[in-house]
C-alpha cells in the first residue's frame, strides 16, 4: 500500500502557492507515494472568518491523521523561525506517533539567525547564558531550528535536511525537499 505524505509548510502563503504545491505533489507522486496537501480539500462556508478558519483547522487535522508521514518545509518564515503553524503540524504527526522529516532552505543555524536578529549584541549573563539586549535568553545548541522541532525530527529517527537557497528562492528552491523526498523513500524501500 502507499504511503500518505502531509507536506506542511508556509508555502500556502505564496502569490503562486497552488503551482509550488502542485510541483511538490507531483515529485511526491514520483516517489511512489501519495501527497495530501493543505488546499486540495473544498473547505465548506461559513458565516464567519473564525469559522472558516476553525474549518480550515479541521482539514488539516483530518489529512494529518491519515497520514503516514509529514515532510515539513521549516524555512524560517515572517521572523527568525519555522512558521508557527507548520510547527504545530510537526508536533502533532510527532505526537501521533507518525514518521516527520523536515527540511529548511536557510543553511544559518537558529543561534546565529537569533544573534544577527539583535545585530550581535548579545551578553553572557551570571547564570551562563547568552541573552539579546531584551535580557531573553538564545538557545545555543547547534541545532537548525528550536530544539523542539530538531528533536522532535531526530528522536523518531526522521532527518532534518539543511539546504542553502538564494534570497529570492527560499521557498520555491526544491533541492532540500526533494532530498528529504529521496531519504524518506528510501527509508520505505528498507
Amino acid at each position: 500500500m502507499q504511503k500518505k505524505i502531509y507536506l506542511a509548510g508556509p508555502d500556502v502563503f505564496l502569490s503562486n502557492a497552488r503551482d509550488i504545491l502542485g510541483q511538490k505533489a507531483d515529485m511526491v507522486r514520483a516517489a511512489g507515494f501519495i501527497p495530501l496537501c493543505p488546499g486540495d480539500l473544498e473547505v465548506p462556508p461559513s458565516d464567519t472568518k473564525k469559522g472558516l478558519g476553525l474549518a480550515i483547522s479541521a482539514i488539516n487535522e483530518g489529512m494529518m491523521r491519515d497520514a503516514d508521514a509529514v515532510i515539513a518545509n521549516l524555512t524560517p518564515f515572517r521572523g527568525v523561525a519555522a512558521d508557527v503553524g507548520t510547527s504545530f503540524e510537526l508536533g502533532f504527526m510527532c505526537a501521533l506517533g507518525k514518521v516527520v522529516y523536515g527540511y529548511t532552505n536557510v543553511e544559518t543555524d537558529h543561534f546565529k539567525r537569533c544573534a544577527d536578529f539583535y545585530g550581535g549584541a548579545l551578553t553572557r549573563s551570571p547564570d551562563g547564558r547568552i541573552r539579546g539586549p531584551d535580557g531573553l535568553s538564545i538557545e545555543d545548541f547547534d541545532m537548525v531550528d528550536n530544539l523542539m522541532l530538531d528533536g522532535g525530527i531526530e528522536s523518531r529517527g526522521g532527518i532534518f535536511v539543511v539546504g542553502n537557497a538564494s534570497e529570492d528562492a527560499l521557498y520555491t528552491d526544491m533541492q532540500a525537499f526533494a532530498e528529504c523526498l529521496r531519504l524518506m523513500a528510501s527509508r520505505y524501500a528498507s
